[in-house]
């Protein structure tokens, strides 16, 4: 559509593909660049975490941060079961692997399950792909934030049960500013975050010496296209805005073909 938009395909005709994997390549640059700008991200992801007594610095964005899930569930179709979580927390936006799963796929929605690492997080979660494997344990990791809009801690006692914490979200420069970053105290009160590649990092402060559970409120990239021919649900205006933009970002490259005749 962007493509005939432009002129420099005929109405019925269909790309090369050539022009297709160009075309393609230049629309997930341009959803790359969408991500930079918030008004863009439609969403913003909680992500949840747990928090261990003692630590204060965190790895984000792949399987080997620290941010991550390990628990036992079963799949049909695109709806996952989760029985039991043996570490770590879950929380929608996650990406799911295993054996079965297949690559990029995610969580994107909560079902009867809500997320954490309790009682809470047992239930049902909708997944992009379905998987193919059968009752296993799978894992999941929280992909890099943007950046983290607000945020809190949640802890429990034997007194009031649930009780949650802002937190403030600090720049590197207050960070600094803190003279004894390894202060202990029960939960932490700020996080900087440092969005480096291909992990982002999470500064705590104070150190915490309890567990606890975190939730950041954050502006994620907007997901890549894997193939052509991926069916995605977007929110209602995007396709438009798609077609529209990709056509801007591709008329210099293509343009009116110069055998047509323009009047």
């Amino acid at each position: 559509g962007s493509l005939r938009s432009i002129g420099a395909l005929g109405t019925g005709e269909t790309p090369d593909p050539d022009t297709a994997n160009e075309a393609f390549g230049m629309l997930n640059d341009m959803l790359d660049m969408w991500s930079n700008e918030r008004m863009m991200v439609f969403c913003v992801q909680e992500v949840i975490h747990e928090l261990v007594g003692g630590k204060y610095v965190y790895t984000i964005g792949d399987q080997s941060a620290d941010i991550a899930c390990v628990f036992v569930g079963t799949s049909i179709n695109n709806v996952l079961t989760v029985t039991s979580v043996t570490s770590g927390a879950l929380s929608v936006g996650q990406v799911v692997f295993g054996n079965g799963v297949l690559a990029n796929t995610t969580i994107t929605a909560y079902g009867t399950g809500r997320g954490g690492n309790g009682t809470n997080a047992l239930g049902t979660y909708f997944l992009s792909l379905a998987p193919t494997g059968v009752p296993a344990s799978y894992g999941s990791y929280a992909p890099r934030p943007l950046r983290i809009n607000s945020a809190i801690v949640r802890v429990t006692t034997s007194v009031a049960g649930t009780l949650d914490y802002p937190v403030a979200v600090i720049n590197l420069e207050n960070y600094q500013m803190i003279g004894i970053k390894t202060l202990n105290g029960p939960w932490p009160r700020a996080v900087y975050y440092q969005p480096s590649e291909p992990v982002g990092v999470l500064n705590y402060w104070p150190n915490p010496n309890q567990v606890s559970e975190m939730h950041l409120f954050c502006d994620t990239v907007l997901n890549r296209f894997q193939t052509l021919n991926e069916t995605l649900t977007l929110p209602q205006g995007y396709n438009l805005a798609l077609r529209f933009n990709l056509a801007e970002v591709l008329m210099p490259e293509f343009g009116v073909n110069e055998d047509e005749t323009v009047t």
